[in-house]
């Protein structure tokens, strides 16, 4: 290309060469250097002037360095009089640092455009922004690519029989990019979740245990409810008493053939006398002596402890739970079961699992619990029958954890918020895995690998909770902070670790690594310099090629 430079940073140099390579040209002649104290020193050795200047940098271990350096580069050309200045990021630093976490805190995000403006650039290329708002930070056009058509390709030609597989969410902020792939590959999706930890609430308690303070079975004593003859009548010019109800504790025949037992008035007792002769046995029923009946009661109007009669047959009383009486059918489901005997059952139910989650590790059931829990200490105690998964699950939708600028926690937790949990070995979570992955390959997707304690703890709930066949964790960005690598390589449920060579990536770790595989992104990044430089559509590099 004609009046074309491409400058490399000292981030990514082998991908800048691979680059020029596909476009037929040489990386252009630059001088990085730092002196003593650590300045760094940039000089461009080729003449810049009136010419369309594309420099590569993207982040790396000295994260810091490589955002100076850039910025240097740039104010360099265009001091050298550059007819355009463009910034290829193939990782966008600071990228996570998008929001305010804090109310001390800083967008850093924001405060890089601002930088990358002041630098003098003209347009920006990068790829799979953590947050695509954040295009909204830069005073210039923004080229934000997508890997998801390269990902797509790889998993097409080298996963065997991928289209049974699901493609997995591991955090509930990722699930708009877990879905575009699985739309992309038709495939069905799912999500993991844990929940941080969570303190014991009285909303929980009372969801699972409502009755726990009484001694004895409702439904068994609801039917020998009695009213106390000694009950004061209604007046007019008063409210109601609600009446004292007294319950019998002796034994009773069953229902069916146990006519009702009602108190009446002394005027109206021969009236049920003569209907009780005539009239079929019926349920159970609660009324009340009342010598005086009130205008509410002469409209017909039924009081809150007796039933409405409106025929021969009483209706289902409100207090008697839907076990001992069945309910009455709605005409969906009578229109569905009419003609078999076939009962309604809800199959989502059997996309949910759950299980705990200790120092970032799945554990069976029966592992003891750590001093501190995911719920109450005391509340385990005082009820040991409890199930804690469904404790916990009730306290977190009654009582959110509050988020620190107001509301809830942001779903899009960084991996290092992630970590907090499971780096504490004394604390409890609970996973979650929505969706069916048991005998499939699993995709766990993401836009970047940081750290490994999640990937590894959604990796352990769907194949040791959810039965999964193979997992894949595939992303973009291959950050791999720390020994994250050496770790996702030592877990036994992860088969296989796919990133892009968007961010350096040491070659000894390469080497070490049997698991990972690098997808190369230099011929969409070159394609789209060279649409950009004759000012063509790229449309097309976010379309799927299906060869």
């Amino acid at each position: 290309m004609r009046n074309t430079l491409i400058f490399a940073g000292s981030s990514c140099p082998g991908l800048t060469n691979q680059i020029c390579s596909n476009l037929g040209m040489a990386p252009a002649a630059v001088e990085l250097s730092q002196f003593a104290n650590g300045e760094t020193s940039v000089k461009i050795l080729t003449s810049i002037r009136e010419k369309d200047v594309f420099v590569v940098q993207s982040g790396s271990s000295k994260i810091n360095d490589s955002i100076m350096e850039l910025l240097i580069l740039i104010s360099a050309c265009k001091g050298g009089s550059a007819n355009k200045i463009t910034a290829v990021l193939p990782y966008f630093p600071y990228s996570r640092q998008s929001k305010k976490k804090s109310h001390r805190g800083a967008i850093t995000a924001r405060m890089l455009a601002n930088l990358l403006h002041v630098a003098g650039i003209n347009h920006v290329i990068t790829i799979d922004l953590h947050a695509s708002q954040m295009q909204g930070f830069f005073k210039c056009p923004v080229d934000n690519l997508h890997a998801e058509p390269l990902i797509a390709r790889w998993i097409r030609h080298n996963v065997p029989n991928w289209s049974e597989a699901v493609c997995v969410s591991k955090n509930a902020g990722g699930t708009k990019r877990v879905t575009s792939l699985a739309d992309a590959l038709k495939l069905n999706f799912g999500m993991v979740t844990t929940d941080k930890k969570r303190a014991g609430n009285m909303s929980g308690s009372f969801i699972m245990n409502p009755l726990d303070h009484f001694d004895h079975d409702l439904d068994a004593d609801v039917s020998r409810l009695e009213i106390d003859d000694d009950e004061p009548s209604f007046s007019s010019d008063r409210k109601p008493e609600l009446s004292r109800i007294q319950t019998s504790r002796e034994t009773q025949p069953s229902r069916e053939t146990q006519p009702s037992r009602e108190t009446y008035s002394s005027k109206d007792s021969q009236k049920s006398d003569q209907s009780t002769k005539h009239s079929p046995p019926r349920r159970p029923t609660h009324s009340r002596h009342d010598s005086n009946p009130s205008p509410r009661k002469s409209q017909n109007v039924p009081s809150p402890l007796r039933t409405a009669h409106k025929g021969p047959a009483a209706t289902r009383s409100p207090l008697v739970r839907a076990s001992t009486t069945p309910a009455r059918s709605s005409p969906i489901e009578e229109e569905i079961g009419e003609g078999d005997e076939a009962e309604f059952t809800d199959e989502r139910a059997r996309d949910i699992i759950q299980g705990r989650l200790i120092h970032g590790h799945i554990v069976p059931d029966d592992y003891p619990s750590p001093t501190q829990s995911a719920m109450s200490s005391s509340m385990i105690l005082e009820r040991p029958e409890d199930d804690p998964m469904e404790m916990s699950r009730a306290s977190s939708f009654f009582n959110p954890e509050p988020h620190i600028l107001g509301g809830t926690a942001d779903a899009t937790a960084t991996s290092d918020e992630e970590e907090e949990g499971f780096n504490n070995p004394s604390l409890e979570q609970m996973i979650t895995l929505v969706g069916d992955v048991r005998g499939r390959t699993v995709f766990l997707v993401d836009d970047m690998i940081d750290k490994a304690g999640s990937w590894i703890a959604a990796a352990e709930c769907c194949v040791k909770r959810g039965g999964a066949k193979k997992v894949y964790c595939i992303a973009t960005h291959g950050l791999f902070g720390g020994d994250a690598l050496e770790e996702l390589q030592d877990c036994d449920c992860i088969d296989l670790i796919v990133v892009t060579n968007s961010f350096p990536i040491p070659p000894e770790k390469a080497r070490d690594t049997n698991k990972l595989v690098i997808l190369d992104l230099s011929n969409l990044l070159s394609e789209a310099i060279r649409r950009n430089h004759y000012g063509e559509s790229i449309s097309a590099l976010f379309s799927h090629s299906y060869d």
